[in-house]
C-alpha cells in the first residue's frame, strides 16, 4: 500500500467544543444539535487516524472522545444513548440466566417427586406394621380386611409414582444434556455478573485480528485480590465477598467499549480497546487507587481492599495465549512485590512499536 501513514492523533487532546469548521448547521436551515456536531467530530477523528468508519470503530471513538468533554455534554449525550439502548449481549445473558433458573426448577421438581415416592413407600411399611398389630387381635378382623385392601391400593399407587418418577428422571437427564450443550457456548459468568473466560478469549482473538488490519493499539489488564490480603483474612467467604466487590467496581468504572470478564479463580480481565500501553498503565493505577479507597467490613474489623494488576499490550506478534500468560505473569509479579500494585509487561513488543 503506497504513501506514508499519517501519525495517529492523541484522543486526550480533544477539547470540550465539538465544532466542525464549515458545518454550522444541520443542513435543514436549523442550527446543528450538539449531538450532530459531536458525531461529525468523531467521524473526523476516525478519518484522521486512517480507520474505516465502521459501526464498531465509530462506537469506540464515540466513547473515547466523550470522556474529555464537559459534564453537561456527556450527560446530554448519555441520556440519548440510554433511550436507544439495545444490547444483544445483554439479551443473550438474560436468556442464559433464565435457562439455568429453569433447569434448577426442573431439578427441584425431580427432588420433590423423589421425596413423594419415598413417602409413599414409607406409608406402605406403616400399613404393614399396623396390619400385623391388628392380626394379633381376633376382634379386628374387619379392620384387617380394610387395611389389606388399602395396602393393595397404596402398592398400586406406589408403582404408578415410581414409573412416573422414572419418566421424569429421563426427561431431567435429557434437559441436563441440553443445558450442558448450551453452557459450552455461554458468554456469561453467573458467579460474578461479568463475561466468562470463553467469551474473553474469543474477543481477544477478534481484537488481535482488528489490530492486524487497522494498526491501532489495545491493551489487556488482569486483576485479582492481593494475595497478602487473602492470606491475612483467612476467611474464604469474606474473600469471595471482596472478590465480588472488585467485580462490581470494575463494571462500574469501565467504559461501554471495555470488556470485563472473569478469567477464573477470582482473576478478572479488562480488554481496553483503542488504548495504548501508557493509557492502560494509567487506568491500572486509577483502578488500584479506587479499590484501595473502598473499605470492606468483616464483623467489626475494617479492611482496606487491595488488588494486584498486570498490564500488557495486545499485539499481532504474539498469540492470545502468550498475551494472557504475559499479563498474568505481570500480575503475579505485582502480587509478590509489596511496593507495587501493578506491573506492566513489556516483553515481546513488536519491532518499531513505540509506547506513547
Amino acid at each position: 500500500m503506497g504513501g506514508s501513514i499519517r501519525k495517529r492523533r492523541d484522543l486526550s487532546a480533544v477539547g470540550d467544543t465539538a465544532v466542525t469548521p464549515g458545518v454550522p448547521s444541520s443542513g435543514f436551515g436549523e442550527p446543528a444539535s450538539d449531538l450532530e456536531v459531536y458525531a461529525k467530530e468523531v467521524l473526523a477523528a476516525l478519518i484522521s487516524d486512517n480507520l474505516p468508519p465502521t459501526p464498531n470503530n465509530f462506537s469506540l471513538y464515540f466513547d473515547r472522545i466523550l470522556e474529555d468533554k464537559s459534564e453537561s455534554l456527556r450527560k446530554q449525550i448519555n441520556n440519548v444513548l440510554e433511550l436507544e439502548e439495545d444490547n444483544d449481549d445483554e439479551q443473550t445473558i438474560s436468556l442464559e440466566k433464565n435457562l439455568k433458573q429453569g433447569f434448577s426448577s426442573i431439578k427441584n421438581i425431580l427432588q420433590v417427586s423423589a421425596n413423594l415416592y419415598k413417602n409413599t413407600a414409607l406409608m406402605t411399611k406403616i400399613l404393614e406394621k399396623r396390619k400385623g398389630e391388628l392380626e394379633n387381635n381376633p376382634e379386628m378382623e374387619a379392620a384387617v380386611k380394610v387395611i389389606t385392601a388399602l395396602e393393595t391400593d397404596v402398592d398400586k399407587l406406589s408403582g404408578i409414582l415410581k414409573k412416573q418418577n422414572d419418566q421424569m428422571k429421563t426427561h431431567y437427564d435429557s434437559t441436563a444434556s441440553i443445558v450442558k450443550s448450551v453452557e459450552s457456548t455461554t458468554i456469561f459468568d453467573n458467579q460474578f455478573g461479568v463475561y466468562n473466560k470463553r467469551y474473553l478469549l474469543s474477543k481477544l482473538e477478534q481484537e488481535r485480528s482488528l489490530i492486524k488490519e487497522f494498526k491501532h493499539k489495545s491493551s489487556l489488564v488482569m486483576i485479582r485480590l492481593a494475595a497478602n490480603l487473602k492470606n491475612e483474612i483467612k476467611n474464604d467467604k469474606a474473600a469471595m465477598l471482596m472478590t465480588r466487590t472488585i467485580a462490581r467496581l470494575l463494571l462500574k468504572t469501565s467504559r461501554r467499549s471495555d470488556l470485563v470478564a472473569h478469567y477464573g479463580n477470582g482473576v478478572f480481565a479488562m480488554v481496553l480497546k483503542h488504548t495504548d500501553i501508557a493509557s492502560a498503565e494509567s487506568a491500572g493505577s486509577r483502578l488500584c487507587d479506587l479499590v484501595s479507597s473502598s473499605n470492606f467490613f468483616l464483623a467489626e474489623q475494617e479492611i482496606k481492599l487491595q488488588i494486584s494488576v498486570g498490564v500488557k499490550n495486545i499485539n499481532t506478534e504474539e498469540s492470545v495465549e502468550s498475551i494472557v500468560v504475559a499479563t498474568l505473569d505481570a500480575m503475579e509479579t505485582a502480587d509478590k512485590d509489596p511496593d507495587k500494585d501493578f506491573v506492566v509487561s513489556r516483553d515481546k513488543e513488536p519491532e518499531g512499536e513505540q509506547e506513547s
